[in-house]
């Protein structure tokens, strides 16, 4: 086990990385838990307010996460500073991702619908960065042998064209797959391959003449939206609660 971290883990530079998901993680958990039990007026916590100003944690988020990047940028990548830095700018990314709705929307919709985002997000980035921690090179590079690693030609090459299987699947409504296809080609190739949806700006450009494809796509759309959406839910709710009925009159509710 010590020589695979040391290996892995601590050679290539990757204890900041692993540090910060780690921080990230944790953060949005106990954030949760917390707003949880302030929503169901369980434990001793409570909102934080200045006055009348309600204080979202998406305040001292931002102000961690500059000083823990500006730390990691300062800093060599190694060393108690730099895993420092990162254990800061995790905490730090998690109290904003987890009101990334609230930016979003410029409205407190953390209990509503809308917030669902949030949760979207942060299990979005911490699966992205585990990719990145497990080896996985942006726009697959990784992937490419060591002779063409020294052609720079070819290393352009493979990135222009996963960027742009991305850029068609991002185009064709499918955000989710777009960001993993950076990461991981082969994902961004298929993404690029599939039907559009129908309210995607692919589909609205080169479905307009072509009722045909454009049913099929309102269609697929339609069963894949039945068959993953309550699974879906199920799981955002577990993880970060069930959204309000409606969304909350006044900050109060939060």
């Amino acid at each position: 086990m010590g020589h695979w971290w040391e290996r892995n883990i601590v050679e290539p530079g990757k204890l900041p990385l692993l540090l910060a998901l780690a921080a990230f993680v944790l953060t949005f958990v106990i954030t949760r838990v917390i707003t949880r039990l302030i929503r169901a007026g369980k434990g001793p916590f409570g909102n934080i307010t200045a006055g009348e100003v309600h204080i979202h944690h998406v305040v001292p988020g931002v102000i961690l996460t500059v000083v823990g990047g500006f730390g990691a940028v300062a800093g060599d990548g190694r060393g108690f500073g730099s895993a420092l830095s990162a254990v800061v700018f995790g905490i730090g990314a998690g109290l904003v991702l987890d009101e990334f709705a609230l930016i979003l929307h410029l409205d407190d919709v953390y209990w509503t619908e809308a917030g669902r985002k949030s949760v979207e997000m942060v299990v979005l980035t911490a699966a992205l960065v585990g990719l990145l921690l497990a080896g996985f090179t942006p726009f697959g590079v990784n992937d490419l042998s060591q002779e063409e690693l020294q052609n720079r030609a070819g290393v352009a090459g493979s990135v222009g064209a996963n960027f742009l299987f991305s850029l068609i699947a991002l185009s064709k409504g499918k955000a989710r797959i777009a960001v993993f296809g950076v990461i991981v080609p082969v994902v961004a190739v298929i993404g690029s391959l599939r039907l559009a949806r129908p309210d995607s700006p692919w589909a609205r450009r080169f479905y307009r003449h072509r009722p045909r494809a454009r049913a099929k796509a309102v269609l697929r759309a339609y069963h894949h939206d039945r068959r993953w959406s309550g699974p879906r839910r199920a799981v955002q709710d577990w993880i970060g609660g069930k959204p309000d009925p409606r969304p909350p009159r006044s900050l109060e509710h939060r």
